[in-house]
């Protein structure tokens, strides 16, 4: 290591041999990318990244994001080598079973993965999340001369990422939102899985930035560590917006028969192959052999260390001028509640129960937020161009701008799947609870980023409105069917539907509370019959499901209902008791809590020996065979629905009273 230029690439091609050893000893894995951006990493990571190895969840960190998940042994080949506690170990046990390593970054995992990436697309949208949240805690806590925080989000993306539809959404909001302190890094290989992407992807990228209104530096040479350094100290000094760097590389870079082309980017290069790489750059150790002195060099510990304490400094002297700032300020990178919360929150439930209103669950909701929302300055609120429908905004609403970062709403525009993304990256960034909102039915544009929000058990608050055929005339296309079964099968979602605005508010204070994981919270258009309940009903709502109108003896029929059909099982059930049967109803708001209830109470609630059930839903009927068996009867949907008033299609469809009790009366006699 004679020069600094060639110090730099030696210390990249720790990188590439890691990588590509990796991948070889696991037989499987991508070595292009990791090889074809170790000099951009290399720049990035020992120049100008701010984070500690030893406190991978210090606040005031750069986040960094590896959009292109596919190339993941470069991350773990920059955390091992950084000083984080990923020892080679992990490395050679890449792809394997409970290894710290997986196939694509997965968070949780490994120390130091900011989010899980694979899906293209997305790690650049979770940026954009952490962007926005770094600029809005920011603008509410910083005072001048106290900036603590104030840190950058950086990312690597491929071709990949841009192609896919969600980059559109998520960069365009974030040139409007001016996140200056975003950097992204386009890897501009021209290779994807097929080939050379001239024959599908020939987009100006450059043009396509500026017009988001992002600052773009083009034509950097992505092996050239001088012009990368120099590319983002320009990025850094533009604070207005946030930059697109494209760097020409090669794919693979090192390997002399197959840098450039797509053989090199999802298969291992080949035990001739990785000779031939190190012979070609002069890397002279074994696999998986990394002198000291490249780890000396690579080292971030005492640098680490160093920024954090001198941030410690900052922030105690913060924290003596603004105590209260301070506290507010910890307790929410906490992700901890105010401790009257619960206390507020029953309380307001309580209120509801004893002041009766038939509204629609959505407003509801709005009313909710306007209980809880002065409680959680915490709440980041925001709605796919639907607010005025979704009734996300309450009265402490303020929405976020470019020059006005210190609100608390986020207008996304018509973005359903940036917007769920985006919600991911600002919980997994912390110091806020998103909540987002848009019409059940576009869930489905945002389907991967839900699942994305439960794999990675994040505290993303899914608001979805109009949540059946009681949308009405907008027709089939608008009206959820299987939407609800959908997320129910979700691991680790939760998802409420709830009947009335008791359970609605309920349903909040829930997800509010969960800290583990997203919820869906699923409200009509249309206005729910709120129902009567006991104090240990009322009780009983946070179990997930339980008895709302039970009958004098045992029950011979048990009516299991949600949201807005719940309304049409009491009335049934009252008929027929008045006929002489005993028939218990069920509220079943969500289905994922009542089943973590214990055995006991599950059983009391639907004892195993009423075999007589009858499902009541507005959705995809096959999904309640679990709680009705195969002798059961379902009164749900089994087809699109109809473009019609809401009450012609809840008559249309059998949601009635009269069939349910029609129903009941041959099961009955069955």
């Amino acid at each position: 290591m004679t020069t600094a230029v060639t110090e730099r690439k030696y210390l990249a091609n720790a990188i590439r041999a890691l990588s590509m050893d990796a991948v070889q000893q696991a037989n499987s894995g991508h070595p292009g990318a990791p090889m074809g951006m170790a000099d951009i990493a290399e720049v990035l990571w020992r120049d100008f990244l701010k984070h500690n190895p030893a406190n991978p969840n210090w606040a005031d960190r750069d986040r960094f994001v590896l959009s292109n998940g596919h190339g993941s042994m470069l991350i773990y080949s920059l955390l091992h080598l950084t000083g984080y506690e990923l020892d080679l170990s992990e490395l050679k046990n890449f792809r394997q079973l409970h290894s710290k390593t997986p196939g694509h970054p997965e968070y949780g995992y490994a120390p130091g993965i900011e989010t899980t990436t694979g899906p293209l697309g997305q790690g650049v949208t979770n940026a954009v999340g952490m962007a926005l949240a770094e600029k809005t805690l920011a603008a509410q806590f910083n005072r001048p001369g106290h900036d603590v925080v104030d840190h950058y989000t950086y990312t690597f993306l491929g071709d990949g990422c841009l192609m896919e539809g969600i980059s559109h959404e998520a960069c365009s909001l974030a040139g409007t939102l001016g996140l200056g302190k975003l950097i992204a890094f386009y890897d501009d290989n021209g290779i994807s899985i097929d080939g050379e992407v001239e024959g599908w992807f020939t987009d100006d990228t450059s043009k396509r930035f500026e017009a988001y209104n992002w600052h773009v530096i083009a034509d950097v040479d992505g092996h050239d560590a001088n012009a990368v350094k120099a590319a983002v100290e320009t990025a850094r000094a533009e604070t207005s917006k946030p930059t697109l760097i494209i760097c020409k590389t090669i794919i693979g870079f090192g390997a002399p028969n197959k840098q450039g082309t797509e053989s090199c980017h999802g298969a291992p290069l080949g035990a001739d192959e990785i000779v031939a790489a190190r012979e070609q750059l002069g890397w002279q150790h074994g696999p998986f052999e990394i002198p000291d002195d490249v780890y000396a060099a690579w080292s971030a510990k005492e640098a680490g260390a160093k920024a954090e304490a001198n941030w410690q400094q900052r922030f105690n002297s913060y924290a003596q001028e603004y105590p209260e700032l301070a506290a507010e300020l910890k307790r929410r990178l906490a992700g901890d509640l105010p401790n009257d919360f619960v206390a507020q929150a029953d309380a307001y439930i309580a209120k509801l129960q004893a002041e009766p209103a038939d509204i629609a669950s959505r407003k509801a909701s709005q009313n909710a937020l306007n209980t809880y929302g002065p409680l959680l300055p915490e709440l980041l609120g925001g709605s796919a161009d639907l607010a005025g429908s979704n009734l996300t905004l309450w009265s402490g609403s303020k929405g976020i701008s470019k020059d006005d970062a210190s609100g608390n709403y986020v207008f996304y525009g018509v973005r359903e799947f940036g917007m769920s993304a985006i919600m991911n990256g600002i919980a997994l960034h912390g110091g806020f609870t998103p909540y987002g909102a848009t019409f059940l039915m576009f869930m489905e544009y945002a389907r991967n980023a839900v699942r994305m929000a439960a794999l990675m058990k994040q505290q993303s608050i899914f608001v979805y409105t109009h949540d059946s055929i009681g949308l009405g005339e907008d027709g089939p296309t608008h009206q959820p069917v299987e939407q609800i079964a959908s997320l129910r099968m979700t691991p680790n979602m939760s998802t409420w539907r709830p009947c009335d605005q008791v359970e609605s508010a309920v349903a909040w204070k829930y997800a509010l509370m969960r800290k583990n994981g997203p919820t869906s919270l699923i409200f009509s258009r249309q206005n729910l019959a709120q129902q009567q309940r006991t104090n240990d009903q009322l009780k009983n709502i946070e179990r997930g499901g339980y008895v709302l109108l039970d009958c004098e003896q045992a029950p011979e029929l048990i009516l299991i209902a949600t949201g807005s059909e719940v309304a049409l099982a009491v009335s049934a059930a009252k008929t027929l008791q008045a006929s002489g049967h005993q028939v218990r109803v069920v509220s079943m708001p969500a289905t994922d809590v009542f089943e973590q209830q214990d055995a006991a109470y599950r059983e009391h609630v639907l004892p195993s020996a009423v075999t007589k059930r009858i499902a009541v839903e507005a959705g995809i009927a096959d999904y309640w065979y679990k709680y009705v068996g195969l002798n059961g009867r379902i009164i749900g949907m089994t087809s699109f629905g109809e473009s019609a008033p809401a009450g012609d299609l809840f008559k249309h469809f059998g949601f009635t009273t009269e069939n349910v009790i029609a129903t009941a009366q041959e099961l009955l006699n069955a």
